[in-house]
């Protein structure tokens, strides 16, 4: 039975966010199955503002508000209906296409936290540009949605022209698996290519607690060759089983390529400098694994996939 793929897409109404829906457009495969949800988070007239609507004192002042507010609406409304149109020039149906003007209820967050426990397979947003969402990466707003989507994938959309090839960071941690099996039921069978990449860090990037109150650091980030070789052999048999899953979902085997590289002082880094530096648009990393969850998204891990590959597509599984 085919399963039905269901995308929440993040709207702020700024020309930026609509690179969003051109990731979609250009990016992900056309498919019968998809269902697109384009999802504004409206906030109008405060409700303080409203209350006051009885005093004819401020009769006149909430008149016009409300006029404002109603001309707002007007512009989203339309701006939506462009987003929607640049699906269907791709070959989306126009009944796969959903918009939904939300009213703001409980907060931002809160509110796409609750629709986006509706079923959907994932959540598309842009880092920066969505009105309301413009702090997204350092703002309460963020802090709120990576903490709370931890049931559904977040892809954050960069800058980079999306192009069919994709660098899947990964572990031997059941996240990076979860990471792998979500891009195979995704795009397997559409022509992508996919680089499977590990990094083993150098012993000068691993912090030792030796007394439980002073920290050690190895000064040289070479690691003994014979470390090296467990290390890269363990993940070796790791990319075997991942490449046997994509091979499975569709992809072919020549478009599948893998890479391990030993002693870089910082993964995230060299996962970002791998993307660029191969010609991938959109990077692919499970949300636990790399680390810690809490240091995955608020240190120095999540920071420079999630903020400091700004250019590129990140998306969190």
């Amino acid at each position: 039975m085919t399963i039905q793929k269901k995308f929440l897409v993040l709207l702020g109404g700024s020309e930026r966010c609509i690179q969003t829906v051109n990731y979609v457009k250009d990016f992900m495969p056309v498919d019968a199955d998809t269902r697109i949800v384009l999802f504004h988070v409206f906030s109008g007239i405060p409700e303080e503002y409203r209350e006051l609507a009885e005093n004819p004192d401020c009769h006149s002042d909430v008149h016009q508000l409300r006029d404002r507010e109603t001309e707002q609406q007007k512009k989203i409304q339309a701006y939506l209906e462009q987003a929607k149109k640049i699906l269907i020039t791709r070959g989306f149906s126009e009944q796969s296409i959903e918009i939904k003007l939300h009213s703001l209820k409980k907060g931002v967050a809160r509110d796409i936290i609750d629709e986006a426990g509706n079923g959907y397979s994932a959540v598309f947003l842009r880092r920066r540009g969505m009105g309301t969402l413009k702090n997204i990466i350092l703002g309460s707003v963020a802090v709120k949605l990576l903490q709370s989507l931890t049931f559904i994938p977040i892809i954050f959309v960069g800058q980079t022209p999306p192009v069919k090839k994709m660098l899947l960071a990964v572990d031997t941690s059941p996240a990076s698996m979860k990471a792998v099996e979500f891009v195979a039921s995704l795009l397997g069978g559409n022509e992508y290519e996919a680089c499977i990449f590990h990094a083993i860090r150098g012993l000068g990037a691993i912090n030792f607690d030796l007394s439980g109150v002073n920290q050690v650091e190895f000064s040289d980030t070479k690691m003994p060759d014979n470390c090296v070789e467990v290390f890269k052999s363990e993940v070796a048999r790791l990319f075997q089983v991942i490449k046997y899953k994509l091979m499975a979902s569709g992809v072919e085997s020549e478009k599948i390529s893998e890479k391990i590289i030993s002693g870089v002082p910082s993964r995230s880094e060299a996962i970002i400098k791998e993307a660029e530096d191969g010609g991938c648009s959109t990077i692919v990393v499970g949300r636990r694994g790399l680390s810690k969850v809490e240091a995955f998204f608020m240190g120095r891990v999540g920071h420079k996939v999630v903020y400091g590959g700004n250019k590129l597509t990140v998306w969190v599984v």
